[in-house]
């Protein structure tokens, strides 16, 4: 359900920062309109009555005449001002809210948690946030020139047919009303299709931004007839939203229309008895005509104006919505100080269940020593992954406690916790930025002799080298311009530049050829030195010196040692795997 109140309520913080400037736009929107549309006409209104009412005798009009022109001239060069400075603070008003509001929605984007962006399509999310923003100056746009500029033309002029012509100043008000009640009335009704429209359209972007990011698989798959099918039914039910929000915007404004005709067609005949009878003078009946033209104008913008209003505001909804989703894993409101410095994890008594039901962890324990190194093994959904997401608190457990240095995880930041933790995942990601950027991403501090060294440790500094820019290079969005071993082996330096206490590797050399692995070996020995190492591998020759292999099954640990001792136990799970090994990997 749209409401207006939620929408603004989180502008509105943000808009406040700039009370200022907000509500002296107010002040010279008002002064630049009643001198423009309302002063003005005034004048030429006594000029149309000493022309009609001087006769022949002109040199005696002269004066009157002038004064007026020179009134006209004063008043046009005082509105102009006005809308000089008017335009000069609505530039900069909006660009600082806009500024602030791109921050904002930044921030509460990226408060959300992992299972948060696992359930969204990025290209979604990042369309909503740009919408969100452009909405924001269309909205500001149209309640400063047409809904504040239509309610201060619209009670001026009122205000002069009630001194001058009383019987047009209540019916034009009759008129007016009329005209607000539909036009409120329809606007419901057109938000409720602009907001389905909305929705189409984000998931035509989300559809887009899927193939493009897979566009790989799409291509090796000979996939592109089916996508092109699937994207067709998504870009049909589009059009077919966005043709009934157009054609009943169409209606409103066929009906708006009408009324805006009507009010002009009464005023002309009222006014043309009204001067037959001698009760206005020409001078007023022309004011009065200038005064209908306007309004008539003023209704029709103010019409047009409402359904783009519609339309922006329910582009805003999108993300308003995203704001009211309370992030799943929030911080605690007085977090501890962090106290991990030597990397004893503890997993007590710990239940966790998927939000789809899926039971992986039930009274799961797990202690692992300062400077131990443990490798995970186990077939798919044995819960290997789920440990790691859960100690770098990218999902929350249902019960039970996750300490590390005996301090409780939710204790603390997830700021504090991840900044005492490397971890290198199965598919690294890197960012659209040069190489030195990537690796220095999980250090900024580091010095350039630091991020070398951490390249040449990772084995990266070879190939980086015989790139034509070198660590100056731009390696794409996902990194996509560097094979799968050379993104492992930048991740693998981000990592080893980072000074943690805990380092997590999950499948961290899957995308290695076996001579880059043997080099990234070394490197880890040297990288895993003095520190809690947890090692997630298929690849179970990766993990034959670690000094303790848990073994996971369901959710349960069903064997631990090393591995030559694992080797030993007949009928052992890790035999059973480590026998059926192809290469090096699991079957």
């Amino acid at each position: 359900m749209f409401s207006y109140k939620s929408t603004i309520s989180y502008i509105w913080p943000t808009v406040s920062k700039h009370k200022t400037a907000f509500w002296g736009l107010f002040i010279l929107y008002a002064f630049r309109v009643g001198l423009a549309a309302i002063i003005v006409p005034l004048f030429y209104k006594k000029i149309v009555d000493v022309i009609s009412g001087g006769g022949d005798n002109r040199e005696l009009l002269a004066p009157a005449l002038f004064h007026s022109i020179f009134y006209i001239a004063l008043v046009s060069v005082a509105a102009w001002s006005f809308g000089r400075i008017t335009q000069h603070v609505t530039v900069k008003f909006q660009s600082s809210v806009i500024q602030d509001l791109q921050d904002f929605s930044f921030r509460k984007l990226h408060g959300h948690s992992y299972t948060f962006f696992a359930n969204n399509f990025s290209g979604a999310l990042v369309n909503r946030s740009r919408k969100f923003v452009r909405a924001f100056e269309s909205c500001h746009d149209m309640l400063m020139d047409n809904f504040w500029s239509s309610f201060v033309l619209l009670v001026s002029i009122f205000v002069v047919f009630l001194f001058e012509a009383k019987i047009l100043a209540f019916i034009f008000l009759a008129m007016y009303l009329a005209y607000l009640f539909v036009l409120v009335v329809m606007a419901r009704k057109k938000m409720e299709y602009d907001i389905a429209e909305t929705k189409a359209d984000s998931q035509v972007t989300a559809h887009i931004a899927d193939t493009i990011t897979n566009v790989i698989a799409i291509k090796s798959s000979s996939a592109f007839p089916r996508e092109l099918k699937n994207f067709q039914k998504v870009i049909t039910e589009e059009a077919r939203l966005r043709l009934r929000a157009w054609l009943y915007g169409n209606k409103q404004n066929t009906i708006q229309a009408a009324l805006s005709n009507g009010i002009t067609i009464i005023a002309v005949i009222v006014s043309g008895f009204l001067w037959l009878q001698g009760k206005i003078s020409p001078g007023l009946f022309v004011l009065i005509q200038s005064y209908t033209v306007t309004i008539g104008h003023q209704f029709w913008d103010l019409g047009r104006a409402t359904t783009r209003f519609s339309k922006a505001m329910s582009d805003m909804k999108e993300m308003v919505d995203i704001f009211k989703e309370l992030p799943d894993i929030e911080d605690v409101k007085n977090p501890e100080e962090s106290r991990i410095n030597e990397g004893v994890i503890e997993m007590k008594k710990v239940d966790f269940v998927y939000l789809n039901g899926t039971e992986v962890f039930k009274g799961f324990n797990l202690h692992i020593k300062s400077g131990e190194k443990i490798g995970l093994v186990g077939h798919s959904g044995s819960g290997k992954s789920t440990i790691t997401k859960l100690l770098m608190r990218f999902l929350n457990i249902n019960s039970g406690e996750i300490l590390i240095d005996g301090q409780n995880i939710t204790h603390i930041t997830q700021d504090d916790l991840h900044n005492n933790i490397s971890y290198i995942s199965q598919e690294p990601i890197l960012f659209h930025r040069s190489i030195k950027d990537n690796i220095a991403y999980s250090w900024p501090e580091a010095g350039e002799e630091q991020i070398l060294e951490a390249a040449k440790l990772a084995h990266a500094d070879e190939f980086i080298k015989s790139l034509p820019q070198g660590y100056s290079t731009l390696v794409g969005e996902r990194g996509v311009k560097l094979s799968g071993g050379e993104r492992q082996r930048v991740a693998i330096a981000r990592a080893m530049l980072k000074p943690t206490p805990i380092l997590i590797l999950d499948e961290a050399t899957s995308s290695l050829d076996s001579i880059s692995e043997s080099f990234i070996q070394d490197a880890f020995d040297k990288l895993m030195k003095g520190k809690t190492t947890i090692v997630i591998a298929h690849r179970l020759s990766t993990i034959q010196k670690m000094d303790r292999i848990v073994v996971l099954d369901k959710g349960k640990i069903v064997e631990e040692g090393t591995h030559k001792d694992l080797l030993q136990k007949e009928g052992g799970l890790y035999k059973s795997l480590w026998d059926h090994q192809t290469g090096g990997f699991l079957e």
